[in-house]
């Protein structure tokens, strides 16, 4: 960490808690600098002494099941995720594009954010794809050695299994937007559904679209 360092990027990277919460923080009056209250914009030194107040931010992280012809994010007034969620203080953490439907995880905790958003194995995603034409039987050999896109250039390995037809189960480590759908379109498949059913250990489960639940996910 290098000082001076803006306040808020200072409880960030001491993973106190993300800008935008650091933020909020500072404005609910609750974040010391040397016994006196921190502002927008103050600078830390390495020997000052930061506190957080005895408030303590109820944090709180839902699995929610996006509908499909949802955009997660969308221009401002128009119907989305983060408009219907933002009064409740909660963000999606990442996204879900407008087509595809299924899980998608709902937080104030900048941590899980971070956490989730990385590519570690433990919070890989897990996607079923129906596609209009049959499966190729090399398309898990594709995926597994690490596709070459136009797109995106060479991408991780992915795992896939064929479970019909038409139907295939793949899981990610990364997420580049619409990567599946970029993979598929590359390789001339059509998709007729695309649904997430899991991020890390946390299942859609029997979630129908518009419903959550409370998760509990630990933070490493």
């Amino acid at each position: 960490m290098k000082y001076p360092i803006r306040i808020n990027k200072y409880l960030r990277d001491k993973n106190l808690a993300s800008r935008r919460e650091a933020d909020r923080l500072i404005e609910e009056g609750i974040v010391m600098i040397n016994g006196e209250l921190a502002k927008k914009g103050d600078l830390v030194k390495e020997e000052d002494k930061v506190e957080i107040g005895e408030i303590k931010k109820n944090y709180q992280t839902l699995a929610y099941y996006k509908p499909r012809g949802l955009s997660t994010q969308d221009l401002p007034g128009k119907d989305s995720v983060i408009m219907r969620w933002k009064k409740k203080g909660l963000y999606p953490v990442g996204r879900l594009d407008k087509e595809s439907e299924g899980l998608i995880l709902l937080t104030n905790d900048g941590r899980v954010t971070r956490e989730v958003l990385s590519q570690k194995e433990r919070y890989e995603k897990e996607y079923i794809v129906s596609l209009k034409e049959k499966v190729r039987s090399n398309l898990v050999q594709i995926f597994e050695k690490g596709m070459k896109t136009k797109t995106f250039g060479k991408l991780l390995p992915a795992k896939a299994e064929i479970i019909g037809e038409r139907k295939i189960r793949i899981i990610l480590r990364e997420g580049k937007k619409h990567q599946i759908r970029v993979m598929l379109d590359e390789l001339s498949y059509n998709i007729i559904s695309l649904k997430r059913v899991r991020i890390g250990n946390i299942k859609i489960g029997n979630l129908k679209p518009n419903e959550t639940r409370v998760v509990d996910l630990e933070i490493e």
